[in-house]
């Protein structure tokens, strides 16, 4: 049986892209750039709207805005990732047979976990999961401490207080 995804034209969604058997290559300098190379090209080509995205060592989490009666997310997800397989440094897992067959590297887990953001409230609480994420693994104290992130901007927008995070209840990080 097929894995069905949601797919509503003009959807907002949550994603989580995950690096196969975890390995730490997404914060390395070089394949961090690469990766914002990923966003920005497959932005120029199909328009998305980026409300969120953090990029941890293993795996990122973003949020992004279909244009209206646009539902396809997947072709941007695969075409960003593909664009981040072709420059990625660092991978130490070898080429699988099944893998080799497929013309594919090491790199992403098949597959990735999307949610259709139904309200305010849903997107307001992946936002927070999302930007809250590098305290929740232990990376930093502060959100505004991790680079890599899209909270300083969200705070320019007026989404967040400056101080957001500091005094922070954690329940409201579960998705």
């Amino acid at each position: 049986m097929r894995y069905r995804r949601d797919r509503t034209p003009g959807g907002c969604y949550f994603f989580t892209l995950v690096t196969m058997d975890r390995q730490p290559l997404l914060t390395l300098p070089e394949n961090l750039e690469r990766l914002h190379q990923g966003f920005h090209l497959e932005n120029q080509r199909r328009a998305f709207q980026i409300d969120a995205l953090i990029v941890l060592p293993d795996h990122l989490h973003c949020i992004l805005k279909l244009p209206e009666n646009d539902d396809n997310y997947p072709t941007r997800i695969a075409n960003i990732k593909k664009f981040f397989n072709m420059g990625c440094k660092g991978i130490s897992l070898e080429v699988t047979p099944s893998r080799r067959a497929k013309g594919e590297r090491p790199v992403w887990q098949r597959r990735y976990w999307e949610h259709r953001i139904r309200d305010h409230e849903d997107w307001r609480r992946h936002m927070d999961y999302i930007h809250y994420n590098p305290v929740k693994h232990g990376y930093v104290q502060s959100p505004l401490d991790w680079a890599p992130s899209t909270l300083r901007d969200c705070i320019s927008k007026g989404w967040y207080p400056e101080n957001w995070g500091e005094l922070i209840d954690t329940e409201r990080m579960r998705i």
